[in-house]
């Protein structure tokens, strides 16, 4: 009986012993400039190295906790910076997290139908559940703060556009839409605005599978959504798309795009069930026929992008030119973690688009693809995208980012 309790004593001790008060993230950037990103860590085995903590918390190397978030996919990820070619350190321990303030979110917008609208403290976008906007449509932002719910309430906010229509049945034309103006979102009221056009095209950066032909074979709607994180650091959401007939073969496409706090690009994996063999797919923007000629590609350096002008077409022929002054640069961009892409300009004439910048590349059935899309505007203040060249250095810096993760180890 002695030696079962000497036994079972040691059991226990050793697996005090081995329970750790914390585990120290060590983060390591292999590259020459210094990045601030989210990272991510596996939960299951920091909280099986914290004797199965059922919370934990992030420290910084000084101990003060930072903001945390345990993901649907079994991750604690948290915002980490490293200088060029350096390491931080930062610490997992138990303990009850904060409530941190909601940096990244999502919901379905039915005010506006079926319309779905996620976003950050950098980028806002939207996809619709019907008509013929297949691409993803975006907001500017010049506010850290999120627009969305603010937005979509003042675009449909009743009682203003009764009082619009009613004037406008008197006759008082000018005055119905200087109130329509008051509160519509496709005019910058200081936060932001609404100004750009997707339409029958990719938008700001969706993707689409290739015909026989080089064409692209243009998505649908999505059909379903589920959202799996609701921030505070992370937004992720499932979309289903309608199956189509794509060469004889029935296929359904599924999207899971993450957006982080912080960051101006979603990451989107896309995967395609009914397909018997590898097929051409490609990803890419819109460009419009207001500025033509204004993209950059880099198939070396793993990315593509585009200055956007935005569409007055929205306002009335009055204000027409003063609103679309307002309306700044937009400018879009697209990473890609693999280097088997090649970037083209594809014309495609379509109401007010000339085509696409694209990246083609191989799809292989019951597998997946990985890239990254998102967005400036030169009238966010806190950002310095002032002009296309700008942009660029900005998409250089972020596919070396993509293609070269920050690494984790665990002790």
């Amino acid at each position: 009986m002695k030696k079962t309790f000497t036994f079972l004593f040691s059991i226990l001790l050793a697996t005090v012993m081995n329970a750790a008060d914390r585990v120290t993230i060590t983060v390591s950037n292999p590259i020459k400039h210094a990045r601030v990103e989210m990272v991510e860590a596996d939960a299951n085995l920091i909280k099986k190295k914290l004797d199965m903590a059922e919370t934990i918390i992030v420290t910084d190397a000084d101990g003060k906790e930072i903001p945390s978030q345990l993901t649907w996919d079994g991750k604690l990820i948290f915002q980490a910076g490293v200088g060029a070619k350096g390491k931080s350190v930062y610490y997992a321990q138990k303990g009850t997290p904060q409530t941190y303030e909601v940096r990244a979110k999502g919901r379905l917008f039915t005010e506006r139908q079926d319309e779905f609208g996620w976003e950050n403290d950098c980028v806002a976008y939207r996809v619709y559940g019907h008509g013929g906007a297949v691409g993803y449509d975006l907001f500017n932002k010049s506010t850290s703060k999120l627009m969305l719910d603010y937005w979509y309430a003042s675009e449909q906010n009743q009682e203003m556009r009764s009082v619009s229509k009613q004037l406008h049945e008197r006759g008082y034309h000018d005055l119905a839409d200087q109130v329509y103006n008051a509160f519509c979102y496709h005019i910058d009221h200081g936060k932001g605005m609404d100004c750009y056009t997707v339409g029958p095209t990719l938008g700001g950066g969706a993707n689409a599978l290739l015909n026989a032909d080089g064409t692209l074979f243009m998505p649908q709607c999505y059909k379903t959504f589920e959202i799996l994180d609701q921030g505070p650091l992370r937004f992720t959401v499932r979309f289903t798309y309608p199956e189509q007939e794509y060469e004889g073969k029935k296929v359904t496409e599924t999207r899971l795009i993450s957006l982080d706090a912080g960051s101006h690009f979603n990451r989107v994996t896309v995967s395609y069930e009914g397909l018997s063999q590898p097929v051409q797919m490609a990803s890419g923007t819109v460009v419009h026929k207001s500025n033509p000629s204004a993209y950059v590609l880099s198939q070396e350096n793993g990315y593509l992008g585009y200055e956007d002008l935005g569409d007055a077409s929205v306002y009335n022929a009055k204000y027409k030119e003063e609103l679309g002054k307002q309306m700044g640069h937009i400018y879009i961009g697209l990473l890609y973690p693999q280097k088997d892409i090649t970037t083209t300009y594809q014309a495609r004439e379509n109401g007010i688009a000339t085509g696409h910048v694209l990246a083609t590349t191989t799809y292989r059935p019951s597998a997946s693809y990985t890239y990254y899309f998102g967005s400036g505007w030169d009238k966010n203040p806190s950002t310095s995208f002032s002009s296309l060249s700008a942009w660029e250095a900005f998409l250089y810096d972020s596919a070396a980012n993509v293609r070269n993760p920050l690494k984790l180890t665990l002790r």
